[in-house]
């Protein structure tokens, strides 16, 4: 499978900052045992590189991708380190193409038509909608979807257990991202079991949504 299905199989990206470089393997290994091999560790932290190098040696097979990457020299820095997929908060027209440059896939940020638009002007349709919740949550996300039928999004931003089902329903939806299973207060406690035990919730309440979903489609 290509990066992008792989996330659509796995419907959850936990979004983590890692402050302390110690933190990333128990984190890893949190998500994993939990039922959730995939982590979207962001580039607001020092350690981001560091901590996406441990991950990707311990846990070769995990979907890692960096987050918030705003220049071509961290694409460089995340892809050197590990990752496999780069998140950017915007559409920054120099990191999409420098991604495309080299074949690195890339969920720019959106969340208006227009960068809808500057997006799909060089080719890439599978899109980051963010902030989704401040932007209008799922009602917003409906109405854009009308006139970008072919685009698929994986929206971020205040998504959490109460609310991702309503996300997972709209079928353009590939995958949500969110932070609830990774509270970065867990991680300075070093209370990766609560890691554990959120991943596997979320992983739980997923295949809920999609067995429902399911029956409502026979």
């Amino acid at each position: 499978m290509n990066i992008i299905e792989r996330i659509q199989q796995i419907g959850i990206i936990p979004v983590v900052s890692i402050q302390k470089l110690e933190h990333a393997l128990p984190l890893a290994e949190g998500l994993v045992e939990g039922g959730l091999p995939c982590a979207e560790i962001t580039f607001r932290t020092a350690v981001a590189a560091d901590a996406i190098a441990q991950i990707r040696a311990q846990f070769p097979k995990i979907c890692l991708g960096a987050g918030t990457v705003l220049t071509t020299d961290q694409v460089d820095t995340a892809i050197n380190a590990g990752a496999e997929y780069i998140v950017s908060p915007g559409t920054n027209p120099a990191v999409v193409d420098y991604c495309l440059s080299k074949d690195v896939t890339i969920f720019p940020g959106v969340c208006t038509p227009t960068e809808i638009e500057m997006a799909l002007a060089k080719g890439v349709d599978v899109l980051k909608f963010f902030p989704a919740e401040p932007m209008g949550g799922v009602n917003f996300l409906k109405a854009i979807c009308a006139p970008y039928k072919h685009v698929r999004f994986i929206p971020t931003g205040g998504i959490d257990a109460k609310n991702i089902g309503h996300y997972l329903a709209l079928p353009q939806v590939v995958a949500c991202g969110g932070s609830w299973m990774v509270k970065p207060e867990w991680l300075d406690a070093h209370e990766f079991g609560k890691v554990k035990m959120m991943a596997n919730e979320a992983v739980e309440l997923l295949q809920e949504l999609r067995a429902t979903r399911a029956r409502k489609n026979l």
